[in-house]
């Protein structure tokens, strides 16, 4: 019964095919504003979980734009091209993130993040 305003980043977990492209399950995660979380409030509906993410050294990338699925995939890819063979991190997921409202046309801010391992 609580409103709270839109956060960013809106976080998408990617779960990548052999080929690249994205699985049908994903999730999408939202920051609990900092005033709601030492108790934050239950959610009302059952496929909502409340979720602490530890913390995690990222390697990322940045491009502008309203992204779509094929560009995720494609910065994803660029990302692990630029990281190479060496770099150890988790191959079976990846962070799609969006920092913009839906309305705001210019200067967006997206993100992909490997967690390192």
């Amino acid at each position: 019964g609580l409103g709270m305003g839109m956060t960013a980043p809106v976080s998408i977990t990617a779960f990548p095919t052999e080929d690249g492209s994205l699985q049908q399950t994903v999730k999408v995660s939202l920051r609990i504003p900092s005033q709601f979380q030492a108790n934050p409030p239950c959610p009302s509906d059952e496929s909502i979980k409340i979720e602490e993410r530890q913390g995690m050294t990222i390697y990322s990338t940045q491009f502008g734009g309203y992204a779509k699925e094929v560009d995720y995939v494609n910065y994803a890819s660029k990302l692990k091209s630029a990281l190479g063979s060496e770099a150890a991190y988790r191959k079976d997921f990846y962070f799609c993130n969006g920092y913009d409202p839906p309305m705001k046309p210019y200067g967006r801010r997206n993100e992909v993040w490997f967690v390192k391992e």
